[in-house]
């Protein structure tokens, strides 16, 4: 579990040190790509938490994830409609929904935890 936090933490130091700067036109495709990649982060986290993990079904629902977002996006931009603000409710609220899960999850352990040394 801790691969994804460090692989998250060095991605995101490299990004904050690095002078990279993303155009005016990318930046709806940057918003729903990084959204949908903490959607897939989180949901990796989940599953692993809840001993269903799968590394198939990790990287090719990051792909797809990123891949639909992207469409949406840029179909949007071609009918002139903002179609990512679908994406980016529905990657917000499954943001907060494994947000949700996995904060149970930890008070649940923790809870468990404690109850195990008072015994």
């Amino acid at each position: 579990m801790w691969l994804p936090i460090l692989f998250l933490l060095v991605g995101l130091s490299l990004g904050f040190l690095s002078d990279i700067r993303v155009p005016d036109a990318y930046t709806n495709y940057l918003s729903i790509a990084v959204l949908a990649a903490f959607d897939t982060l989180l949901g990796g986290i989940r599953a692993h938490l809840e001993k269903k993990f799968d590394d198939q079904v990790f990287v090719t629902g990051f792909i797809f994830n990123v891949g639909l977002a992207a469409l949406l996006a840029f179909l949007g931009v071609q009918i002139g409609v903002d179609l990512y603000l679908a994406a980016v409710f529905a990657f917000g609220v499954r943001l907060f929904q494994n947000i949700a899960v996995i904060r149970r999850y930890m008070i649940d352990r923790l809870q468990w935890r404690r109850q195990k040394k008072i015994k």
